[in-house]
């Protein structure tokens, strides 16, 4: 990689798709990452860019760690990790929101026993209920977490509630919004100084197509 080189990290899926339409519009040429097949590196020549694909928690450590100048990754993500890099824009895709969901009819806040929510985000939900001031015990669930209150392992769940279809077709609702998520673009803090004069001219690209 060239000096002058910007290495962007992209999720794979629906945001990759939408970076790829947003660099697009600023006059870059996407096929080598449209057509990447299997590869997870595509060089963009006329972007003088490099574009890297990796799970969504990965893009906050290589861009922390300085091997990517930047990185395209829902603000879900960067709540629930933390890192060390700047986050310069607010992208206005992969809209979604968080939110505390019970089974329809429930009410979560009643009674004094320890309340227990299933979860992929538990630094989220932990740092949600320490603002309500109550303690909640909290489960990690890698797959469909609207299972949780069905099979009463929990009373309730925190997730990424897109349109809330999935929860009202499984008796669930939504009771209490948490965060708005988005697509953010992050820069690396020494790739900010270093490569100042590339990336601002990206960053102005992009908000002028926002």
């Amino acid at each position: 990689m060239q000096n002058d080189t910007i290495r962007i990290v992209l999720t794979k899926g629906r945001l990759e798709k939408k970076a790829a339409e947003l660099f697009g519009q600023i006059g870059w040429d996407m096929k080598p990452l449209v057509e990447r097949g299997r590869q997870l590196i595509a060089c963009i020549p006329d972007g003088n860019a490099e574009i890297v694909i990796a799970k969504p928690p990965d893009v906050l450590t290589y861009v922390g760690h300085g091997v990517c100048d930047a990185g395209i990754v829902g603000k879900d993500t960067i709540m629930e990790y933390g890192g060390r890099y700047f986050e310069v824009l607010d992208l206005g895709f992969g809209k979604c929101r968080f939110g505390l969901a019970v089974k329809k009819g429930v009410d979560f806040y009643s009674g004094y026993g320890l309340k227990t929510v299933a979860t992929k985000y538990p630094n989220i939900t932990r740092d949600f209920f320490q603002g309500k001031g109550m303690d909640v015990e909290i489960v990690k669930i890698e797959g469909s977490v609207e299972l949780a209150p069905l099979l009463g392992l929990a009373d309730g769940i925190v997730d990424l509630i897109e349109t809330g279809s999935t929860l009202r077709e499984n008796g669930l609702e939504e009771i209490e919004q948490i965060a708005d998520i988005s697509a953010r673009l992050i820069i690396n803090t020494v790739s900010m100084k270093l490569k100042k004069r590339e990336i601002d001219e990206m960053i102005q690209k992009i908000e002028g197509n926002l």
